[in-house]
């Protein structure tokens, strides 16, 4: 499958926030409940306030996963400094899993980072998220313990970090 990385469009909205809604409600990551849900499927903010990225499939235009990329100091951002990128729930659709869209998304904020000048990346992650964290160290990414953080009690993040 050819994959193309691209920034959302508005046609793009409704199914990249139904992809991160599942991707996290569906491993377990987020309460079906949760008030955070909306802030997931709300990708129409995410376009219009940080940068949301889309893998599609090359031939049929299907969204096949997403990420959010804000550079560091902004709303969008919750740990990288200014002189860092940022990458917010990433997520791809469970039959497109397998197939690199995780991988060619973070791939795509990396070279989004470096076109801005920034410095490098960090971003937070769950703990129970190993499949992303593989992602992140085959890109080169390190875990940066000492900046792991709690949003609010009981919901301990860890970091990555990677600089250029």
């Amino acid at each position: 499958m050819d994959i193309l990385i691209r920034r959302a469009r508005p046609e793009d909205l409704d199914d990249a926030g139904r992809i991160t809604v599942e991707a996290f409600v569906g491993d377990g990551h987020t309460a079906p409940g949760s008030s955070y849900v909306e802030h997931l499927r709300d990708a129409a903010r995410r376009a219009r306030e940080a940068e949301l990225l889309v893998a599609v499939d090359a031939v049929d235009g299907q969204v096949l996963g997403c990420v959010t990329f804000a550079v560091g100091g902004t709303e969008w951002a919750d740990i990288a400094t200014p002189r860092e990128g940022e990458i917010r729930m990433l997520a791809t659709a469970a039959a497109a899993r397998g197939r690199g869209v995780g991988e060619a998304l973070v791939r795509a904020a990396m070279a989004r980072s470096r076109e801005l000048g920034l410095a490098g990346m960090a971003f937070s992650t769950r703990p129970r998220m190993t499949a992303a964290h593989r992602i992140y160290e085959r890109l080169g990414f390190r875990r940066t313990p000492e900046r792991d953080w709690a949003p609010f009690p009981g919901m301990d993040l860890m970091v990555y970090s990677l600089a250029f």
